[in-house]
């Protein structure tokens, strides 16, 4: 059966949008991965920063009491 020109045309053109889909599918899981990992990193810092203010309110507790001057 041969197919007329429009009909090549529309061919190509689903073509395109199935390789076009694709592709952003693609892309689209590689976005979700950096996402996971980002949040990932993210969690990490926040629980090291979580650790370090822990660690610097309890150097600031161990500092000795200062009196006023005036006293």
């Amino acid at each position: 059966m041969a197919t007329t020109p429009s009909m090549d045309l529309m061919l190509e053109r689903v073509e395109a949008l199935l390789s076009r889909h694709e592709a952003l599918q693609r892309a689209h899981a590689q976005l979700q991965e950096q996402v996971t990992t980002l949040t990932q990193e993210r969690d990490s810092l926040q629980s090291r920063l979580t650790a370090a203010r822990a660690r610097v309110d309890a150097l600031i507790e161990r500092l000795p009491k200062t009196f006023d001057q005036d006293e």
